[in-house]
């Protein structure tokens, strides 16, 4: 899809906007896996929930999405941006694992929770989480704490632990992760200057 709008009423499988370039798809119902798979451009908004490995490159390729905005409105599953490489992806719900894996540009904003692992492999983006994560993975050091982050002209209220890495991939990828929803990272804040 290059222009133009699709507008579902319901839900949809797998693949919806896979290599998409422009236009918009708007889908009031719940989306599966590999939504806006290697997206180049455009707009999708998922009204419901999403599956795993969204904006992601399908098994065996490295060309996750370039470009473009995904909003899912709902929650999302497991290595939501996988391998992306940029535009912007906004989930107002929860996450599972994996978050950003391999991630090499763009940004990924989560207002809810994220379940562990976020940013694993990254080497350049944003990882915005507003809700609880269990953990940070211990390839990623405590930078600073930042009052608010921005995201497209919105500015998102924090304050935020602000991480980098992923050192073990020579990343230099930006993870922010709420400081008033995460009282257990406290003990970060020792390393900063």
């Amino acid at each position: 899809m290059s222009k133009g709008r699709v507008i579902v009423e319901g839900n949809v499988g797998m693949h919806l906007g896979e290599d998409m370039r422009g236009g918009e798809i708007i889908v009031n119902g719940n989306a599966d896996s590999w939504a806006g798979g290697s997206m180049r451009g455009g707009r999708i908004e998922i009204r419901g929930s999403a599956g795993d490995y969204i904006g992601a490159p399908y098994r065996g390729s490295g060309e996750g999405m370039s470009g473009g905005l995904i909003i899912i409105c709902g929650d999302a599953g497991r290595e939501v941006g996988c391998l992306m490489r940029g535009g912007t992806i906004k989930v107002y719900g929860s996450v599972r694992h994996f978050l950003g894996v391999n991630m090499l540009d763009g940004t990924i904003l989560v207002r809810g929770d994220c379940a562990g692992e976020a940013g694993a492999g990254m080497r350049n983006g944003r990882i915005i989480i507003c809700g609880w994560i269990p953990s940070i993975i211990p390839t990623f050091t405590i930078d600073s704490i930042r009052p608010s982050v921005d995201v497209d002209g919105e500015r998102i209220t924090g304050p935020f632990y602000r991480f980098i890495g992923d050192i073990a991939d020579n990343g230099e990828g930006k993870l922010f992760v709420s400081k008033a929803a995460n009282p257990h990272l406290s003990h970060y804040e020792k390393y900063l200057q």
